[in-house]
């Protein structure tokens, strides 16, 4: 069976996951459907908490007013003299006069802190129910969304059941315009076109590897990963492929080519099967990463670092979903220091997981000369956005 590229591979494997209930668009709406609705729970609660709290503490700065004023009220009228006899005799200390001016001194701070906590009870109670709304919000646009990939992946199938038969009359452009619904680049839709137009130079052998690999009672991710094959990394030879020019070897040539061949494709299964279990360990989908990141990921594999990295953004609390869209981080020699130099100036995790770009931008040694500028400049490195480093 004609063995396919890693890139055709790639395009095909997120293709057929996007058929599927367990396509990544679906599955990323739900996780975040799933947040939105936790958050809209717990913003309910924090709201209803806090409003409770802002009524007690209302009632609390009147009453402290009001008895205030009446207590103020009643000592003043007090003549300690006309009970200094009782009072000495039992040994009470009580000075109407002293208690006036204590009270006129401490009771105006203590309405004053009461009326502080009121106001950052208030402003927050502003900020939860902003939270709530943005959440109910997202949780409306999901659902929109959602019908709308549901429209989308029948429209995939349709085609890729056409391609499947023989049977497809689809324009390139409305192959595209629906492949640009998911986001693919333009090189991808017009490669994906490719593939449903003239199912027989891919599409058919792939599928033909699934069915088989399904027949063998294996899962899914098994079918996936197994079923990629390469082509010879020889580019002059893929570029007299795709132009149909006849390539001519001898017979020690052509041993030679497939040999070599043969090794590469050992090495690039070997490396690709390892990155997809640490990734799959870890709670991270490859079919959330580019092609172009994966093969970064093969091309540099390092296993014990990727391992060592996912594992320490795990233990400060960090969602390893960081190293999509920067996979190089989780080949970064230098990431672990870089993370304890930001948190060491007073920067929260949740600060660097959100300006990742950061961390590819500078090497250690620059992050500290960067640092360093800020406080020459007499500004706190804590105070100042990652973004403005």
């Amino acid at each position: 069976m004609k063995a396919l590229s890693p890139e055709v591979s790639a395009l095909l494997d997120k293709l057929y996951n996007l058929r599927g209930e367990d396509s990544v668009i679906l599955v990323d709406m739900y996780k975040q459907k799933h947040k939105a609705e936790e958050t809209k729970e717990r913003t309910t609660e924090e709201k209803k908490e806090l409003q409770e709290k802002i009524a007690d503490l209302e009632q609390l700065n009147e009453a402290l007013n009001d008895q205030g004023d009446k207590l103020v009220s009643v000592l003043s009228g007090i003549d300690r003299s006309e009970y200094a006899i009782v009072l000495d005799r039992l040994k009470i200390d009580f000075n109407p006069h002293a208690l006036v001016e204590k009270i006129n001194k401490s009771l105006p701070r203590t309405i004053d802190s009461v009326t502080l906590e009121t106001k950052k009870a208030a402003e927050k109670l502003l900020k939860v129910e902003d939270e709530m709304n943005t959440a109910i919000t997202t949780i409306d646009e999901l659902a929109i969304r959602r019908d709308a990939a549901l429209a989308n992946q029948a429209k995939l199938n349709e085609y890729f059941e056409l391609a499947l038969t023989g049977s497809i009359n689809i324009t390139r452009d409305s192959i595209t315009t629906l492949l640009a619904q998911f986001g693919f680049s333009e090189a991808d839709q017009r490669e994906a076109a490719k593939l449903l137009m003239f199912p027989e130079d891919a599409l058919l052998i792939y599928e033909a590897r699934l069915r088989e690999k399904e027949k063998s009672g294996k899962s899914i991710i098994d079918v996936i990963a197994e079923a990629k094959g390469a082509e010879p990394v020889n580019e002059a030879a893929l570029r007299m492929i795709d132009d149909e020019i006849p390539l001519e070897f001898d017979i020690e040539d052509e041993e030679e080519v497939e040999e070599e061949t043969i090794e590469y494709e050992e090495e690039i299964d070997t490396s690709k099967e390892a990155i997809l279990e640490i990734l799959q360990q870890n709670g991270l989908d490859y079919l959330d990463f580019s092609g172009k990141d994966l093969d970064y990921l093969i091309a540099n594999f390092e296993p014990e670092l990727m391992e060592k990295n996912i594992a320490y953004v795990n233990k400060i609390g960090v969602h390893p979903d960081l190293f999509l869209n920067h996979a190089g981080l989780m080949i970064d020699s230098e990431l672990e220091d870089k993370f304890k130099i930001l948190l060491d100036v007073g920067k929260e995790a949740i600060d660097i997981y959100l300006n990742p770009v950061l961390l590819e931008k500078y090497s250690k040694e620059d992050l500290i000369d960067a640092i360093n500028d800020i406080k020459n400049n007499g500004m706190e490195p804590k105070n100042v956005p990652l973004m403005a480093y």
